[in-house]
């Protein structure tokens, strides 16, 4: 008498499964390096603030190494730590 749930069939793909293209931009390195301006300048909003992975579609390895490396370009002055106005 209990009905079988096929939530696999009947939605398609499960909500952890989901599969989400790189919405801002593609990086072909592996690591993200602080020195690389132009790469990190992408991922940082006009008041100077990381953008998030909803917005950038990054993978959690990626928006970690972003962060650091945005914070170690900062320490060293070649990224400012508030935006331009």
């Amino acid at each position: 008498m209990a009905k079988t749930r096929e939530t696999s069939s009947r939605r398609g793909r499960r909500f952890n499964e989901r599969v989400r293209p790189r919405k801002y931009t593609k990086i072909s390195a592996e690591d993200i390096d602080y020195k690389d301006l132009t790469l990190l300048r992408r991922f940082i909003s006009d008041k100077g603030k990381t953008r998030s992975r909803r917005v950038t579609g990054l993978s959690r390895k990626h928006q970690a190494q972003l962060g650091v490396a945005v914070k170690r370009a900062r320490e060293v002055a070649l990224l400012p730590y508030v935006g331009e106005k």
